[in-house]
């Protein structure tokens, strides 16, 4: 039993050294700052803060890699988190998106924060100070709000709109 026990233990240590060779890649891309959503918002605006410390690391390209990150296997769960968190929205990117796709975000990330999906599980266990309060949830809501068009600008845009209809 003992010696099972011995192999078993022996074998554990083996597979977590040698995870530790494959290594992900945790590299932040270049970014233009005139690009990113904080020249795109109101100086003023409560909502950079919110995003640099709440979402800042999976949805942005200043992701910063704490120590925990270098040992696998959670290397991987945070190299995976946030080149899935680029994908859906990268903040340092945000002039890419065309107003729409900014509106459709902001609503994406209004409703994610209401739910509790975002940020999401493990995460918040590492890093409390990213954990959005009620008034953080309010913050990104009324950027998203500010964002919609009003009727009287949809109205605008139908009417200054000039098709001609061709049978």
């Amino acid at each position: 039993m003992k010696g099972r026990f011995t192999r078993a233990a022996i074998i554990t240590v083996g597979v977590i050294a040698a995870a530790q060779l494959i290594r992900p890649d945790r590299t932040n891309p270049v970014t233009d700052a005139s690009r990113s959503i904080q020249a795109h918002v109101a100086p003023a605006s409560e909502l950079v803060p919110v995003l640099n410390r709440a979402c800042g690391d999976c949805h942005s390209n200043a992701t910063e890699w704490p120590w925990y990150t270098q040992s696998a296997p959670l290397s991987w769960l945070m190299a995976y988190a946030v080149s899935a968190g680029r994908k859906a929205v990268n903040f340092s990117d945000w002039a890419a998106y065309s107003p729409a796709q900014q509106q459709m975000l902001l609503a994406a990330s209004c409703r994610d924060a209401s739910s509790g999906k975002m940020p999401g599980g493990i995460w918040t266990a590492l890093r409390p100070d990213s954990r959005l309060s009620t008034r953080d949830i309010e913050t990104i809501c009324n950027a998203w709000r500010e964002t919609r068009p009003t009727a009287a600008e949809v109205e605008r845009a139908k009417s200054s709109s000039s098709f001609e209809v061709t049978s």
